[in-house]
């Protein structure tokens, strides 16, 4: 029997969590459920706003949902804090919605690790902002992960 693991894992180094955060930011930023919800065990707990998730399967349910009505999605992961087994994230992502209304949410993710580098436990605390298309941040190409020199949350006063 095989054991899942997905490096770097515990316990993180500040590179090693800061590593880590870019891994999530590229992961989501391919709005793949597939591909994201392959870093979380697969008895994940996830609190999302006000909803309440079990396993990979509901994961890869709710992201499904969620990235068919955030058209536009781009999204910045930032490390805030992290210990051994857990990180804690600010991010930013915009997106517009059916009505061509654009958004930015503002948000606070903790995360727990297994000593194989998934993740057992995600909450995440989540706010919406209407902005207006010209007060856009995020514009790089959507098929590629954020370039490498494209700003961060902190270069951008976020």
């Amino acid at each position: 029997m095989s054991t899942e693991t997905k490096p770097p894992c515990p316990p993180f180094s500040y590179e090693d969590a800061v590593k880590k955060v870019r891994m999530a930011e590229n992961a989501w930023n391919t709005r793949n459920p597939d591909t994201v919800k392959m870093a979380y065990t697969k008895d994940t707990v996830w609190r999302n706003r006000s909803q309440f998730l079990n396993g990979r399967d509901e994961v890869s349910q709710f992201l499904t949902e969620k990235w068919q009505k955030e058209n536009g999605y781009r999204l910045i992961k930032e490390i805030w804090a992290h210990s051994d087994d857990r990180i804690a994230v600010r991010f930013c992502y915009e997106y517009y919605n059916e009505e061509g209304e654009w958004f930015r949410a503002y948000g606070n993710e903790n995360w727990q690790f297994d000593e194989h580098g998934l993740m057992k436990f995600r909450h995440a605390s989540i706010n919406d902002v209407p902005i207006k298309e010209s007060e856009r941040l995020f514009h790089w190409d959507r098929s590629q992960p954020r370039p490498a020199d494209h700003p961060g949350l902190t270069e951008l006063g976020l």
